[in-house]
């Protein structure tokens, strides 16, 4: 399948996206002279802010879509270098701090993800994790919703999208049960200021509604135009418009034992 990801469409709001990468940015300890490693790290430019911030020696953005990684070269020295590799398989070795900031939703084991990467953690050292738990927001359920039409249900083979993200509690309690110290989890709204209730379309489809894209190919033009559609009928038409975004925000660290 083709590369779905546009970096100049995921970038059209990049100030907003911005906001949770440092929110968990803040729930991290420097680490001088660290080794850590960015998983869905896209363009990199956030990535050479976590580089910066926490004082690594070496930092390794990682992302699976060429067209993000595209840009990154932009960002890349010093210490900070990209890599193209799936997240579930990625082996780079271990990591002062692992981090992932919006893309391990797109992984359906979530409890395997996190075993993998406590395992890729050395003595001391922090995982910090951020996902997207907005599943309940009318933009996603009007994406699923048009999945089940015709005739977009036949070319997707009946496929929808359906967010694999788990409550707060329970990932406090798989980090607390991988043995994790000092585990945090918390549940976050995010307020973005958006110029109108069109820019909540184009905002998912920059995320969500790639996976659409990639499934559809030609097909996706009327999608999204359906899509628009709904999102009109159930959004009301204020300007600006403010688009409320909850996200699950988790931080623990490994024990020096």
């Amino acid at each position: 399948m083709n590369d779905p990801w546009d970096p100049a469409q995921y970038e059209r709001f990049k100030d907003e996206r911005a906001q949770p990468f440092r929110a968990l940015l803040r729930m991290c300890e420097p680490v001088p002279g660290g080794r850590f490693v960015d998983l869905g790290c896209g363009t990199g430019e956030t990535t050479r802010e976590l580089h910066r911030a926490l004082h690594a020696r070496e930092t390794v953005g990682v992302d699976r879509s060429a067209s993000m990684l595209s840009r990154s070269g932009a960002f890349a020295g010093e210490g900070l270098r990209f890599e193209r590799a799936d997240l579930e398989t990625y082996a780079g070795g271990t990591f002062d701090v692992v981090f992932s900031n919006a893309a391990l939703h797109w992984i359906e084991d979530q409890a395997g993800i996190l075993v993998r990467l406590a395992g890729m953690l050395e003595r001391g050292g922090q995982l910090a994790v951020q996902v997207p738990a907005n599943h309940d927001h009318p933009a996603y359920l009007a994406a699923a919703e048009v999945a089940r039409e015709e005739p977009f249900r036949s070319a997707l083979d009946g496929w929808e999208r359906r967010s694999p993200v788990l409550a707060p509690e329970r990932y406090a309690t798989l980090l607390a049960g991988l043995g994790l110290a000092d585990v945090s989890v918390r549940l976050e709204v995010f307020l973005h200021l958006l110029p109108d209730r069109d820019a909540v379309a184009e905002w998912h489809r920059g995320t969500l509604l790639t996976d659409y894209a990639q499934r559809l190919g030609t097909g996706f033009t009327a999608f999204l135009a359906r899509y628009r559609e709904l999102l009109h009928g159930r959004l009301p038409d204020s300007r600006p418009f403010l688009l409320t975004y909850k996200r699950i925000l988790m931080h623990a660290t490994r024990s020096r034992g």
